[in-house]
């Protein structure tokens, strides 16, 4: 907020992910917590506007520097993960109609910038005021050479990936220092799954830090699959495994 405030902003819209592995667990205390963003807000003379959004699972596919650049500028080119196109235009909506310049609503406004190619056009002539190549592709963006596929041990359907140990296992294999690092996710909530299918893959740029990150994989099991609910009833431990370990969220 005191950033907002020092660049001069009046209108701001704050996003609060909200569920099991974010930061914010309940709607309750989204709320509480964004009326204090409201009420300072209107001390430092902005209009701020908060969005509750889903925090179940991460957004998109990926985690890391380089694999997150990747989905970012597929995202501005329209063909991102439907859920990373929902967010992002919901909350560009969210100012659009704070400002009230549009004649439509804002969420469909931002879609359409989206779809005209406008986003990506500005995002292009950032990235060449910055000194960067406006012409680059995301298949350009050097990620870690050093693979592991986690796959599924049974048939069935997702019910849970946990954000803060998928996090934890980015952070094992290097990322954010070693920016090719990171894990792609295969699959989602609710997704059907086959024995052997790949749930995610780790990148590295070097093998031990891979072997690190795989062993963490293996003891966090972060991505809960089964045939029923009723068949996964225990979703997690306390104390983990490793209770030494401290888990690091990876902020988006």
């Amino acid at each position: 907020m005191a950033k907002k405030a020092a660049l001069g902003s009046r209108y701001v819209v704050i996003d609060i992910p909200t569920g099991r592995g974010a930061k914010i667990k309940t709607v309750g205390e989204a709320h509480n917590l964004a009326e204090d963003f409201i009420e300072l807000g209107q001390r430092l003379g902005m209009t701020v506007v908060c969005g509750i959004t889903y925090g179940e699972q991460p957004l998109g596919w990926s985690m890391g520097p380089a694999l997150e650049a990747q989905e970012a500028l597929a995202a501005l080119a329209g063909k991102a993960s439907p859920d990373v196109i929902e967010k992002s235009t919901q909350l560009a909506g969210l100012l659009f109609d704070m400002v009230g310049k549009n004649k439509m609503p804002g969420k469909r406004l931002a879609l359409q910038i989206l779809k005209s190619g406008k986003a990506e056009k500005k995002m292009r002539e950032i990235i060449a005021a910055q000194g960067g190549d406006p012409k680059i592709k995301p298949d350009d963006i050097p990620i870690g050479d050093k693979t592991v596929h986690i796959k599924a041990d049974t048939d069935g359907e997702v019910f849970w990936i946990k954000n803060a140990e998928i996090a934890a296992i980015a952070r094992e294999a290097g990322a954010p220092k070693d920016a090719g690092a990171g894990v792609r996710l295969g699959v989602k909530v609710g997704d059907p799954v086959k024995k052997g299918q790949i749930l995610f893959t780790i990148y590295s740029s070097t093998n031990s830090n891979l072997n690190a990150a795989l062993k963490l994989a293996e003891e966090f099991k972060p991505i809960v699959a089964g045939k029923h609910v009723s068949e996964r009833m225990l979703l997690d431990m306390v104390p983990t495994k490793i209770p030494h370990r401290k888990i690091f969220m990876l902020e988006r």
